[in-house]
């Protein structure tokens, strides 16, 4: 069984990463850089001067292309051009209430591109492992009180979700009918579940709502306080991307690891969004919130809840960071980047060898 702390793998190996100009994707990259790899991104720009990937300055440490993950011709051009060893996939219209706004795209998006990143990767020899990034929503939700399996049937009632159980359905069946042989790529898909982290931004999402709201000196404000999420620390959800994509390089197509995975975190850490915006208001030191329901707000999962014996147990990969710990990393991340001071890349990189000898001890 492959140690905890075993991504060792990537030195010298070249890896696109899709969506790299993202919150994940960019924090991936700068993980692959202190592994030793040659990082390729293809991404859309990024969407604001605040996003990650500007702060740590990966234009100038990888090679990054803009691109549109729904441009077949380019994104193949970008892999055959580049040859990588291992994608992994983190391109998507990440936003439920997004996808109320736009549903075609968010389907555009989410279905046909990982089918384009899958219908390209088949075409490249040196292409080893695809690791598809998807989300703990891509379930069928029944609010139930126990984990959902990776043998859970798919669904979602809003887009966001449906377009996620479809892309877990679009990749089972690329992987059945086109990389079984032996010299086929081995394709796995990974379901984290929320994540938090430093350089996150985006709108309607807890933690930026709480930071934005808390560095202006504003009360915070939640729309569902009673619901329960699956929280985790981005680092620790990329460890077990990276982790995977270790053992599909070494294993190969015809390997168990070439199946769908839970990167979830311990029951200590699923909590209503209330406890959550307790946890950052006690680490950023001040702060007071209010909850503002919107009773014609479209519908959102009031539950949610990993089962991730499988990771445990097969992969060998355990969550590192409990809820102090995750939040603490958060807050001193966001810190570091609105005093402007250093720089944030260094500090990226600091948070990352502090989480492996964390995972090491």
């Amino acid at each position: 069984m492959v140690g905890t702390a075993d991504v060792g793998g990537y030195r010298g190996k070249t890896v696109l990463v899709t969506g790299d100009t993202g919150f994940k994707g960019s924090w991936l990259a700068v993980w692959l850089l202190q592994l030793g790899a040659r990082v390729v991104g293809y991404a859309l720009p990024p969407a604001s001067p605040r996003d990650n990937y500007l702060l740590c300055g990966l234009a100038d440490r990888i090679t990054h292309i803009d691109g549109d993950i729904r441009d077949y011709g380019k994104l193949a051009a970008a892999i055959a051009s580049h040859k990588p060893d291992v994608v992994f996939h983190l391109a998507a219209q990440p936003l439920v209430l997004e996808s109320y706004r736009e549903p075609r795209e968010t389907f555009e998006v989410n279905v046909m591109g990982t089918v384009n990143v899958l219908e390209a990767a088949r075409h490249v020899p040196s292409v080893r492992a695809v690791v598809i990034v998807t989300s703990d929503k891509c379930y069928e939700n029944q609010a139930w009180v126990w984990g959902y399996r990776e043998s859970d049937a798919m669904g979602g009632h809003d887009p966001y979700s449906a377009s996620k159980g479809a892309a877990e359905l679009a990749a089972a069946s690329m992987r059945r009918s086109f990389f079984g042989g032996g010299s086929a790529a081995a394709i796995a898909t990974a379901r984290a579940g929320n994540v938090i982290g430093a350089g996150d931004w985006a709108a309607h999402r807890i933690v930026p709502d709480c930071i934005r709201s808390l560095a202006a000196g504003e009360p915070i404000v939640i729309r569902h306080p009673k619901a329960v999420r699956p929280w985790q620390h981005v680092l620790d959800a990329l460890h077990g991307y990276l982790q995977l994509g270790v053992r599909l390089v070494s294993d190969g197509a015809t390997s168990a690891f070439a199946s769908g995975w839970n990167f979830g975190p311990t029951q200590q850490t699923m909590l209503p969004v209330v406890g959550l915006v307790d946890a950052v208001i006690a680490a950023w030191g001040s702060g007071t919130f209010r909850i503002d329901r919107d009773p014609n707000a479209p519908d959102e999962a009031r539950f949610l809840h990993l089962d991730i014996s499988k990771a445990l147990n097969q992969l060998g990969w355990r969550p590192v960071l409990g809820l102090e710990a995750m939040v603490a990393l958060t807050v001193d991340g966001y810190r570091a980047e609105l005093a402007e001071t250093g720089d944030v890349f260094d500090h990226r990189v600091a948070q990352i060898q502090a989480f492996e000898a964390a995972a090491h001890g």
